[in-house]
């Protein structure tokens, strides 16, 4: 299994590398331990952090409420939870390089 994706207890856990004020938002690789996501939204308010979840719930069919921000608030690194979803299919849908 990938070192940014995790099973918990009734969730899935990643670890995420985000960069902000990207020229596009989307899903760019591996960095490191953790995926890769570029978000055009600044890292000013909190805006990055809300192009985040919508980034990821958008990707993986889920409602903004099932996305959340575990760890890391006002770090690029990020510790998150997806609600309702099974770890093969984020696996799939955020490892797909043709997504990002």
């Amino acid at each position: 299994m990938a070192e940014w994706l995790r099973e918990t207890s009734g969730a899935v856990s990643l670890t995420v590398h985000v960069q902000p004020g990207a020229k596009r938002s989307g899903i760019a690789g591996v960095h490191g331990d953790a995926l890769r996501i570029r978000v055009a939204a600044p890292a000013v308010e909190g805006r990055a952090n809300e192009a985040l979840v919508a980034l990821l719930a958008g990707r993986l069919g889920l409602p903004r409420s099932a996305i959340e921000l575990k760890a890391g608030l006002a770090s690029r690194r990020k510790q998150i939870l997806v609600h309702g979803a099974a770890v093969d299919a984020v696996r799939r849908v955020l490892a797909d390089p043709a997504l990002g």
